[in-house]
């Protein structure tokens, strides 16, 4: 690094802003008061808000101030479109009934059902048929106008009253500030930026598009109290309609909460409302915010973007029916979710429980908990309108101002989407704060051991923090806090449910109790280090056969080769730098060589660079461990092979599960082509495959049963052409799957499973970078015993197969297998 790059990296950060109750303060440089032995510091940090048993008189007259709506509470001069006042609902509604896409739809539709009519007979041969088409048609218009009306209502937000959203406010607050009792920080400087642009949105009549990523329920709520303290008109909210519950939905939905289908399947008459909705919103200049990953992530990192309404947003702008809007990235990061063990029981196949309010209101004890504090982070805003000219700029060589009126295919608007999707999770990662808790989390599970002593647990904190910097992400700081002080209150967050303390020893020490809930925490930080942990996981191929620092050696061939793989599949777990595999593998390696984990066999290709040039990886002819990170014990080099060793796990799993999908040798029933099997049942099946092999040692990692990444797993499977996927009409009836007849494996003359051809290369491939466990040698152990245990549960599918022309799944044999697969978990 230049030495002006090292000083730019050094600077201190903007100071955040405290939001705590009523207070809006500025800390210099992250600060929160250090903590006090009487622990003053923290019990200020909550006193904000006024509590009725400790001071009922300061908390009637703060209920007064929201009632009376005093000063900023008035919410009256807000910085954007008007809201919040009576009609406003009627409003919105009657523009939405006006937009000529909506009013096209419901012509075409009318049109439609004629000519259904028609050839129907239903006209008959009257000289007045084109009459009664006139007349029918009109009641068709008027009963479609009156469904889109109904929808409409049950859809838009509600932003009504103003003494109704101080009252929300009041009350979001009181309860957020309870269960995080430091409450949450943003940037000083970010928040000063949207302001900015926010006052340049409004004048132009622009809409801010919010697009955080999503981990709690809490993300919303901490977004709409940060623009209603600062004065920044709510953005309206895209919500499921899973959450449109009594009582909850209606105060949601008056809150900001707009509701949408999970599903909008072939309706052509839902589909085209909720773009005119979208197009109303955004020519109208009112805010809106929706999560790019769709649902809220239950393993801590970001998910693969999620097109629906991005597509929606995407397409107000490309038409031109809306002239611009104002994208946001934003991250939220968390000392602590409150999902968390809900989380933990989805992953492991438990079916979501529908949200109700008798959940939500026993879910009030979290109230009572301390879980640190939110950290809100807003990227700096960019044009959506800028951004797709520049893109297809670059596709057509057209200047960008041009670059819009050019006709576009399906094939590059899709493109383009991706483009967008991928950009806002990046930004989103560039802004992302790394929390204590997360910090904690990393370095407990990336240590060889049960346990870390207090003083190696400082010392591997203090590390990752550096290395997180370094990698220009960020770390929440508290100034004047002494890391040791810092890690208790992340202990003390995290709480002994998941990280354990042995007191009775010469030296405290701390162990990861709930390994897998923790993987949460440990999560928010891999995408730093993925393009490490690649190239770690790569080598490992070579250091894992033992021996000395030659047998230990690997070709640039062979780590290109691997980490090229590990990359491929992995596509839909990480995000990966723009630059391409060539360009970062370059970068990686010489970062890690300047951090003194790895060795360049011919390091002299460095002379005749400066810092910023890139020296030509082709003359890197092989890549070993430095003989300083021997000395360490590998800690640097296996830290970053903990990180990726689970998501391998689990691919390995996947792959090796669909070995069961090998159609069983009965020559006397239906070709084994045509045999098709549910694929809900053969997820399901992977995960009790997986927790077999767990529990018998042949799986390192109970994380890797994750539902979540099987099923990133499975998608890799079918985009490689290893699975084929048969989807069905019927609604809620899934899809089924059989194996590709060219991936699939040979039988022997008793039946077993050879472990030969291309997925049994394939899962060989992905076994080289699998941690070597203790009482097992890989090839050996898949060859026998897992992969028998693959074929038993496979056999099990195949009793309740699909085969082509039989139609559906016979009720009894599905019946059967629930029962079996039942029984396997107890």
């Amino acid at each position: 690094m230049s030495p002006a790059k090292a000083e730019t990296a050094l600077q201190p950060s903007a100071p955040d802003l405290d939001i705590l109750g009523d207070q809006v303060t500025i800390h210099p440089g992250g600060y929160v008061e250090p903590h006090a032995p009487d622990d003053a510091s923290e019990r200020n940090l909550v006193e904000h808000m006024a509590r009725f048993r400790e001071s009922p008189l300061d908390f009637l007259r703060e209920i007064s101030l929201y009632v009376s709506g005093s000063g900023w509470r008035a919410y009256d001069d807000v910085i954007g479109q008007p809201i919040y006042y009576a009609g406003f609902s009627d409003n919105m509604k009657a523009m939405i009934m006006r937009t000529p896409m909506l009013q096209h739809r419901i012509q075409e539709l009318a049109n439609k059902r004629l000519d259904v009519e028609e050839k129907e007979g239903l006209f008959g041969h009257a000289a007045d048929k084109e009459k009664q088409r006139s007349m029918r048609r009109d009641e068709i218009v008027s009963s479609l106008q009156g469904v889109a009306l109904d929808l409409t209502d049950g859809m838009i937000c509600k932003m009504e009253s103003n003494r109704f959203i101080r009252f929300a406010y009041y009350s979001a607050t009181q309860l957020l500030t309870r269960a995080y009792h430091q409450g949450i920080h943003v940037s000083s400087e970010e928040v000063l930026r949207l302001r900015s642009v926010a006052e340049t949105a409004a004048k132009n009549k622009h809409s801010i598009i919010f697009l955080p990523c999503h981990r709690s329920h809490v993300d919303y709520v901490s977004l709409q109290l940060i623009c209603y303290r600062l004065g920044i008109a709510l953005p309206t909210v895209v919500a499921g309609d899973n959450l449109k519950i009594p009582v909850l939905g209606y105060f949601l939905q008056h809150a900001g909460a707009m509701w949408i289908r999970r599903s909008f399947g072939n309706d052509a008459l839902y589909t085209t409302l909720v773009q005119s909705y979208i197009d109303t919103l955004l020519q109208n200049g009112f805010n809106v915010e929706c999560f790019i990953e769709g649902g809220r992530s239950r393993t801590g990192k970001l998910l693969s973007p999620k097109f629906g309404i991005l597509s929606f947003l995407m397409d107000s702008v490309l038409s031109g029916r809306v002239e611009d809007a104002i994208i946001c990235p934003v991250s939220t990061q968390y000392d602590k979710v409150v999902e968390t063990e809900s989380y933990i029981s989805e992953l492991l196949g438990q079916p979501k429980p529908q949200e109700n309010l008798k959940d939500f209101l026993s879910a009030s004890s979290v109230l009572s908990l301390k879980l640190g504090r939110v950290d809100v982070r807003f990227h700096e805003p960019w044009s959506l309108r800028s951004f797709i000219a520049e893109q297809r700029a670059r596709v057509s060589d057209a200047k960008p101002s041009s670059a819009l009126s050019d006709p576009l295919s399906s094939q590059s608007r899709t493109r383009l989407l991706r483009t967008l999707g991928y950009k806002v999770l990046s930004d989103i990662n560039a802004v992302s704060v790394v929390m204590p808790t997360a910090l904690i989390g990393t370095v407990l599970l990336t240590l060889r051991g049960r346990g870390v002593g207090k003083s190696e647990l400082i010392r591997r904190v203090d590390w990752l923090s550096a290395r997180v910097r370094a990698k220009g992400g960020r770390v929440a700081h508290f100034a004047g806090a002494s890391t040791s002080t810092i890690i208790e209150r992340g202990l003390d967050v995290l709480g002994p449910g998941l990280v354990g303390t042995i007191d009775d020893l010469p030296e405290t020490t701390y162990c990861a109790v709930d390994r897998f809930q923790l993987s949460f925490y440990r999560n928010m930080t891999i995408h730093l280090f993925i393009s490490e942990a690649l190239v770690c996981a790569a080598m490992y191929t070579k250091v894992k056969q033992g021996g000395g620092p030659d047998n230990q050696r690997i070709s640039f061939t062979d780590l290109y080769v691997q980490v090229g793989f590990l990359s491929s599949i992995f596509r839909g777990e990480f995000i990966y730098p723009t630059a391409g595999l060539l360009p970062n593998l370059r970068r990686t390696l010489f970062g890690l060589q300047s951090d003194g984990v790895i060795k360049l066999t011919h390091p002299e290709i460095l002379h005749g660079f400066d810092n910023d040039a890139s020296p030509d990886p082709e003359k890197i002819t092989a890549v070993e461990l430095s003989s300083t990170e021997r000395k360490n014990g590998r800690e640097n080099f296996d830290f970053y092979n903990f990180l990726l060793w689970p998501f391998i796990e689990s691919t390995w799993l996947g792959a090796v599960s669909l070995m069961g999908l090998t159609p069983p040798r009965v020559p006397s029933q239906q070709p084994q082509q045509d045999t098709w099997l549910d694929i809900r049942q053969a997820q399901e099946t992977t995960q009790i495959l997986g927790k077999t092999l767990y529990h018998q040692g042949d799986l390192s990692y109970f994380e890797a049963v994750n539902k979540e990444s099987l099923k990133n797993a499975y998608q890799l499977f079918v985009e490689e052409g290893i699975v084929l996927i048969r989807k069905s009409s019927k609604k809620n009836t899934p899809s089924a799957i059989r194996l590709a007849p060219e991936w699939a494996p040979e039988r022997d003359g008793d039946g077993s499973i050879v472990p030969e051809g291309r997925l049994w290369d394939f899962i060989e491939m992905i076994a080289k970078s699998r941690r070597e466990g203790k009482n097992r040698r890989d090839g050996a152990t898949v060859s026998t015993r897992v992969l028998r245990l693959a074929d038993l549960v496979g056999k099990g599918l195949f009793e309740s197969a699909v085969v082509e022309g039989e139609g559906e799944v016979v009720e009894e044999k599905r019946r059967r297998m629930g029962r079996r697969q039942e029984e396997a978990r107890l």
